[in-house]
């Protein structure tokens, strides 16, 4: 796993054969390190070594909140060291393999290929390939089936490990769900392996992580599949392999308050604020809505853990922005004095609070109202996902036309001169006069807007994504809509906006065309021939999938084309075609606690335009997590206090 060395022998750092490549690349301090906050161990003195990835450029992958707990959770180990690693851009890339620079961490420059794990967190399934850019530049064998002892352990986690299968080839393992607990665990299971001589070599220590029930090993598992390319059944190929794996939850996160010291970026990235987690896990109950259904519970903190961590990571950062964050914040049982006594504690200060898109019917003004107190009213973001009442009953999402105009009409009286509304386009049952009340919906935004506040400057942003179907939801059986029938249905929609004299000017119009939805839809319900689709791509220099500019459909389509052929499946295949009932999906084996009838009634209710509440505020409707996982929700409110009240 790590270098066949004797423990003295620290790698030694690459920086004096980096530095000279800085001066020829983009934006070179992303490569540079020693961020107010990063940790630097000695590494003789540590038994287990990580090396942290969000796949991503620095500036998108810096502010990840997955990555910034896993760094701080394993550093506070005396025995742990955890650093950092990022994908390189292409320029950086070019130079690095002419030169012979290995990927390297960013906390000391050691090479990747020394530490015991590369731990790579997935947002998002466009990041595959800077995965294999990453494997590659740390000199390991791509497949991990062709792994040496010494090469570190590849494993996958964050929301796109729910379906590794696209990248199971390339990873050695993979872990679902909150990362803090099972982190520590595998380390122990590391230390153990290596303190009694690595008994069993790499595949011993995998065989250990992959018996505990916590942690799939890929390689361990057989798929088999029908004539017709659907999957028969995936099975394990050792003994004392489980046949599922299960997903891991932290319950009670007043017991883990990080980040407590978040790294303070040097270069500029995507968010300049401390972010808090107030809660974790979201039971709105959003078709879509992957993030929801894998991470239920509901587990908050308490208005007194989160007025220590705001207090502590203003201090330990120096940053003036708070970002209250959550799946929907303002549904937080106490958000009204957790607003309201942070406002007071920094009232007359540089600190400003804010949260991210908010519900519809969860917003009102008071809280808009203390969360700018300091005086800053940026705009406001709803999402109300669909256009019309019809599609927001099928995917779930409770919010009537009244309640939006209601609660901008109330936010454009009380100041407010802009709002953002978000959409998507390519949900089930959707047609043509669904996209278009868009449409209609921002016109009665502006129109409200002009009439409450007497002012002609009121501003409507139209923000439209590509639906997606995901796997552990209720849409995972879906069909998805072509890239051609979004970019129809898009131009509809902008031509509308356009074309009105009235209130064209006052609405922006911005959106993705419907190519890169598709690739996303192939990765995130695809099986193990994908990943020969991922290689092919990679190898014709697809990198940076998630950024408009470096993404190519044509080079992915003509690699599903060639990596398919012969298989019996291809493109369509995986994107949309509707599946049955009783087909075995790819993640089938993968245990999110979602009870898969469940959602297959869930699906059948959304084709009747039924509506199910959260079951936070009502009885449990037997979606299988609590029972299965050993889990229960944990809402407040607690009635306590945030002490000091003190005014900073």
């Amino acid at each position: 796993m790590s270098t066949m060395t004797t423990p003295a022998d620290a790698p030694e750092s690459l920086f004096p054969r980096l530095e000279p490549l800085l001066a020829r690349v983009s934006k070179p301090i992303q490569y540079v390190g020693g961020e107010l906050n990063s940790v630097v161990k000695d590494w003789a003195a540590c038994d287990v070594r990580w090396c942290l990835m969000y796949p991503d450029a620095y500036e998108v992958g810096q502010p990840n909140q997955g990555v910034a707990i896993l760094y701080e959770v394993l550093n506070e180990r005396a025995n742990i060291l955890a650093e950092r690693t990022y994908a390189v851009w292409p320029d950086m890339e070019a130079l690095m393999r002419e030169n012979g620079v290995p990927q390297f961490s960013l906390d000391t420059h050691r090479p990747v290929g020394a530490f015991d794990v590369l731990g790579v967190s997935f947002a998002t399934e466009l990041g595959y390939t800077n995965l294999l850019t990453a494997i590659d530049l740390a000199g390991m064998p791509l497949h991990a089936v062709d792994r040496r002892e010494q090469d570190p352990i590849v494993l996958a986690g964050g929301h796109a490990a729910f379906n590794p299968e696209p990248i199971a080839d390339f990873v050695d393992a993979a872990v679902l769900g909150d990362g803090e607990e099972i982190a520590l665990a595998i380390s122990d299971v590391i230390a153990e392996w290596k303190a009694e001589g690595r008994p069993g070599g790499r595949d011993g220590l995998l065989l250990r992580l992959a018996a505990s029930g916590g942690v799939y090993v890929p390689k361990f598992y057989d798929v088999d599949y029908t004539t017709d390319g659907r999957i028969r059944r995936v099975i394990p190929n050792r003994r004392g392999v489980p046949p599922r794996i299960a997903k891991h939850t932290v319950m009670d996160l007043d017991q883990w308050p990080y980040p407590k010291k978040p790294l303070v970026p040097l270069a500029e990235t995507v968010h300049e604020r401390y972010s808090v987690e107030i809660f974790r896990g979201c039971t709105r109950g959003c078709r879509f809505c992957q993030a929801g259904m894998i991470t239920r519970p509901v587990r908050e903190r308490n208005i007194q853990t989160i007025g220590a961590m705001v207090a502590g990571g203003i201090a330990a950062t120096g940053l003036e922005e708070v970002g209250l964050l959550s799946l929907s914040s303002a549904d937080h049982s106490e958000i009204a004095e957790i607003t309201h006594q942070l406002a007071d504690r920094y009232e007359g200060s540089n600190v400003s609070l804010s949260l991210p898109s908010t519900r519809v019917d969860a917003f009102n003004i008071d809280l808009a109202d203390e969360l700018s107190r300091n005086g800053r009213r940026s705009g406001l973001t709803f999402a109300p996902e669909g256009g019309s009442e019809r599609l927001r009953k099928v995917i779930n999402k409770m919010v009537s036309e009244q309640d939006l105009i209601n609660t901008v009409a109330a936010a454009f009286a009380s100041g407010w001169r802009q709002v953002k509304l978000y959409f998507m386009c390519g949900l089930p049952t959707e047609t043509d006069d669904d996209v278009l009340a868009i449409a209609d919906l921002a016109k009665k935004v502006i129109a409200t807007g002009r009439e409450v506040s007497g002012r002609r400057d009121i501003r409507c942003t139209v923000s439209i994504g590509g639906f997606v179907p995901k796997p552990h939801t209720p849409f995972q059986w879906a069909a998805q809509d072509s890239h051609e029938v979004i970019d129809a249905r898009l131009a509809k929609l902008r031509d509308a906006i356009r074309s009105d004299r009235q209130y064209g000017k006052a609405i922006g119009f911005r959106y993705h065309d419907g190519k890169p939805g598709t690739i996303e839809g192939l990765l995130s319900r695809g099986d193990r021939r994908v990943g020969a689709v991922i290689e092919s791509v990679w190898r014709g220099g697809g990198r940076f999938d998630g950024w408009s500019e470096h993404f190519s459909y044509d080079r992915w389509a003509s690699a599903a084309g060639s990596a398919l052929a012969g298989t019996g499946v291809d493109l369509d295949w995986y994107t949309t075609r509707e599946r049955e009932q009783d087909e075995v999906l790819p993640w089938d084996h993968l245990d999110s606690g979602l009870d898969k009838d469940w959602l297959w009634d869930d699906w059948q209710d959304s084709l009747d335009e039924v509506e199910v509440d959260d079951c936070r505020w009502t009885p449990c409707f037997d979606c299988g997590v609590c029972p299965q996982m050993g889990t229960d929700i944990q809402v407040g409110p607690t009635g306590r206090k945030l002490l000091p009240l003190t005014v900073v």
